[in-house]
């Protein structure tokens, strides 16, 4: 069953155009991560989702509510962290998460709420005294509260340690396994990587890709990253490689080469090396980063 689902939706706001007939659908108990660089509609796009501001035109709904005439119906039903929120200094963090749980109506425990998210010890101090991290944990101990079936994170990671990081992971994964969708935008790209089902990827209003990551891959190039590690780099080896036919690009720190090729260089390209006066004591290959095909779709969509 589908949990969200954007129809033909367009957003102006005056001459500028935020979305441009986006269509857009996400699975009930999926992890979809949403990407696209600054101003690419990311924000735009949650905000209609949470019925702050209404489509120029097309339909928006959610668990098949129509978000113009029941975003109350939805929200009820949604745990928001949202980029850039702001708390009250003067609360201490269970002061927050009471107010969280009884906006919602739920039975929560603040203190294990804190637990899950790893802030235990702070639940008595003033929110004014917690680091950015621990802010983000706290935001989003209150988005989990209630077990709501849609999780909108928004940048849920900034400011979070790797230890942070790796929990909140663990916590999204855990939501999802509980049958809740998980909506998450982030430009940290290792961590869309890590978590998420399936990725859409928009630019200028547009979704220019949507696949799993390695769906992703696999549309996106034909070349692979060749790592050679070589007794020594002879002069004018690198310039013999970077010549052959299906080399893109060749870069080297040290006696290691890496080597972007398509898959039927590779050999030509460590006889190359051989050839130059190197031994190939070793190599392998590398898949695309989600950073290399975040930039190819967001450089190359409208090339």
């Amino acid at each position: 069953m589908t949990a969200i689902q954007l129809t033909d939706v367009t957003k102006r706001y005056g001459e500028e155009t935020a979305l441009s007939g986006l269509d857009l659908a996400v699975k009930e108990g999926e992890i979809y991560g949403f990407l696209g660089p600054n101003g690419a509609g990311k924000s735009t796009t949650i905000n209609l989702l949470l019925d702050f501001v209404r489509p120029t035109s097309g339909e928006v709904r959610v668990f098949g509510h129509d978000a113009g005439d029941e975003g109350l119906a939805i929200r009820e039903r949604t745990g928001i962290l949202p980029e850039g929120f702001s708390l009250y200094d003067r609360l201490t963090g269970r002061q927050h998460l009471e107010f969280a749980i009884e906006s919602k109506g739920t039975g929560d425990d603040p203190d294990a709420l804190l637990e899950r998210v790893g802030i235990p010890d702070a639940a008595d101090k003033r929110v004014g005294g917690y680091s950015k991290g621990m802010t983000q944990r706290l935001a989003l101990a209150a988005a989990i509260a209630g077990e709501p079936d849609l999780l909108i994170l928004d940048e849920p990671s900034t400011g979070l340690d790797p230890a942070g990081a790796r929990r909140m992971r663990e916590i999204i994964r855990a939501e999802r396994d509980r049958g809740a969708t998980v909506f998450f935008s982030s430009h940290i790209l290792e961590q869309v990587d890590a978590v998420c089902d399936r990725v859409g990827i928009l630019r200028e209003g547009e979704l220019v890709a949507e696949d799993t990551v390695s769906g992703l891959r696999d549309a996106t190039t034909d070349e692979t990253t060749l790592v050679v590690e070589l007794d020594s780099l002879p002069d004018g080896a690198t310039e013999r490689v970077a010549a052959l036919d299906g080399v893109s690009r060749v870069t080297t720190r040290g006696s290691v080469a890496t080597v972007t090729c398509r898959d039927d260089a590779k050999t030509k390209v460590l006889r190359a090396f051989e050839e130059a006066g190197a031994t190939v004591e070793d190599f392998e290959t590398e898949e695309s980063s989600l950073e290399d095909l975040f930039i190819s779709y967001t450089t190359e969509a409208t090339a």
